[in-house]
């Protein structure tokens, strides 16, 4: 993570400028809140993602995130001004300056809880690491999605990480090489979305989802999770230990004595997220 546990205990203390932050119910809602720019990135408000996502990696009370955007877009991808060094980067953030580079595309796998990106409106270029790196995408009809840096003399280059698990080779080539947009139906059939929606269905879609998500065990998902991304950089004959390691994890865990408790007494069960 870009922060240390002490550095994201005082949260609530502090000002975001880019990101509104709400917490209720164990669901932690991010919303881009850059409108003006069409939620383009820049350092600080990639440095505020990273704030956000470490502190629900470090918070257990944390069982969900939720990440939504204002405006008609929900992000352009990289503010490429701000990155050439031709944008005022004055701000009001007091989130302080992360440890090393942040890599936008690792942020939220890294969270090791479940993400759900709620895209209203339409995801480019750099946007894709932040739809590609959640759990769940729910997108209203009428979204595009697109790749137009080729355009633009760029590569989409960190994208191609973020798509490799989700499409084939020679469809993220074609994707980058051609530039393309797609319709949110076309990235349904692809696997980019994992969900699609009429508009006006899009909120109470994706509380459902949360709520389903949040009526399971919350260590068993976050160490899931976490077994699920730490697996893939193992060879194919050390994973079945190392997931065997983790579930005698998950099985030490209070959730996991409360689960099977629950279940002998026929009750619903009532969970810590220990």
């Amino acid at each position: 993570m870009n922060y240390t546990q002490e550095q994201v205990k005082d949260f609530f203390n502090q000002t975001f400028e880019f990101l509104l932050v709400d917490f209720q119910n164990h669901v932690l809602t991010i919303t881009l809140n850059r409108p003006e720019k069409k939620n383009a990135m820049h350092p600080i408000m990639m440095a505020e993602l990273a704030y956000c996502a470490t502190y629900a990696h470090y918070n257990k009370e944390v069982w969900c995130v939720v990440l939504q955007a204002n405006g008609d877009i929900f992000c352009a991808g990289a503010d490429l001004k701000a990155f050439a060094g031709q944008a005022d980067m004055t701000s009001k953030s007091t989130i302080p300056m992360p440890s090393g580079e942040i890599l936008v595309g690792e942020l939220f796998p890294k969270t090791f809880k479940p993400c759900i990106a709620k895209v209203h409106g339409d995801v480019y270029a750099g946007g894709f690491l932040l739809i590609c790196g959640c759990t769940h995408v729910i997108a209203a009809e009428g979204v595009k999605l697109g790749l137009p840096e080729v355009k633009r003399g760029i590569w989409p280059m960190q994208v191609m990480a973020s798509l490799t698990p989700i499409l084939q080779a020679r469809t993220i080539l074609d994707f980058c090489m051609r530039g393309l947009t797609v319709s949110s139906e076309q990235a349904l059939s692809m696997g980019l979305i994992t969900q699609l929606v009429k508009k006006e269905e899009l909120d109470n879609s994706v509380n459902q989802l949360v709520q389903e998500i949040c009526d399971n065990a919350p260590a068993a998902i976050r160490l899931g999770l976490q077994a699920f991304y730490e697996m893939k950089s193992l060879a194919a004959h050390e994973q079945h230990a190392y997931l065997k390691k983790m579930l005698g994890k998950v099985l030490s865990t209070k959730d996991s004595q409360e689960g099977i408790k629950a279940f002998m007494e026929k009750r619903k069960p009532n969970w810590s997220g220990e």
